[in-house]
Order: structure tokens, then sequence, then C-alpha cells
């Protein structure tokens, strides 16, 4: 098994569902890395992009990230957009397994609008315009850093459980 697992790619791609079950198989602990930076802002992400802006959520997301990369044993579910920053990604990528889980833009769409019971996203990167658009340009904005994880695993027709199946049978043909 490698030294760690992060789990990276879009929001509602599955991070953190997959990252429960892989938690499971594996008995290592998940650690989310938005629960994490909630925790050292004293207050929820979009509290923080709302007072403070996406640079010092960044910030913060940053030193988290490199923290859980100091670490060993660990599953660790990523921000979207953590693994957009060369620093991050650099860090991650030597850490451990990186695992970029993919969807479509529509389930994207599907899931984050299944979060608030059909109303409007609640994502503070889908504030304004037409959502499903929004996710669309930045998945297209993000494909080359998404690109660079060890491996992708498309999570549109898959459990949460099928994922973390697929996940941990990559960790054991590619070994540490």
């Amino acid at each position: 098994m490698p030294r760690n697992i992060f789990l990276v790619g879009f929001m509602a791609s599955g991070k953190t569902h997959v990252g429960r079950e892989v938690s499971k198989l594996t008995g290592w602990p998940l650690v989310d890395s938005d629960d994490e930076i909630v925790a050292r802002a004293g207050k929820s992400i979009a509290r923080v992009f709302e007072e403070e802006g996406e640079a010092a959520f960044r910030a913060v997301e940053r030193e988290t990230i490199r923290d859980l990369c100091a670490g060993d044993g660990q599953i660790i579910a990523c921000g979207g957009g953590a693994f957009i920053d060369p620093n991050n990604r650099d860090r991650m990528l030597s850490g451990g397994m990186v695992i970029c889980l993919d969807a479509r833009p529509e389930t994207v769409y599907g899931r984050v609008i299944s979060e608030t019971g059909g109303g409007a996203p609640v994502r503070p990167l889908l504030a304004g315009g037409d959502p499903l658009e929004r996710i669309r340009a930045l998945m297209a904005q993000r494909a080359e850093a998404y690109s660079q994880a060890h491996h992708t695993i498309e999570t549109d027709d898959l459990t949460p459980e099928q994922v973390a199946l697929e996940v941990l049978a990559i960790c054991h043909r590619n070994g540490p």
C-alpha cells in the first residue's frame, strides 16, 4: 500500500463517500481536507469565501494539505480545487497514491442539486449564473491539473463501494 491515498477531483465526484468506503476496507482513518479547513478557520467554507475571499481559503487549504501530507496511513479526501495548486499537487504526488475521481458535468450537477433537495446549489464556486455552465467551465479549467493524478476513475455509473474497490485494486497493483 502507498503511504497515503489521496482522492482528488471536481466537487461532487464522490471523494468523501468513496473515502469512507476505502477507510472501512483498509482500517485507515479518513481525513476530509474541507473538514480540516473548517476546523482551522472556525467557520464554514462558504463563510470563508464570503468574508475573506477565495485567496484566503486557498491559503488555509495549502497549509492544511501540507500538514496532511506529512502523515502516513490516511485516506485523504481533498477539496475540488486542492489539486489545482502546484504546491499541493507536488506534495500529494510525492506523499502517496493520487486517484482522481471523475464524473460528467451533468452527473456533478445532479449530485450538487440533490444536496439541497432540488434547490439552488450551495457550493460557493457555483454562485451566480447557470450552475451547469459554471461546472463545465471549471472542469475545463482544471482538466490539465487533474490529468496529472496517478490514476483516474470514472464514477458516473458506479456506487461508492465499487469505486472504493477499484481504488484498492489500483493501490495493490501499483504498490507504494
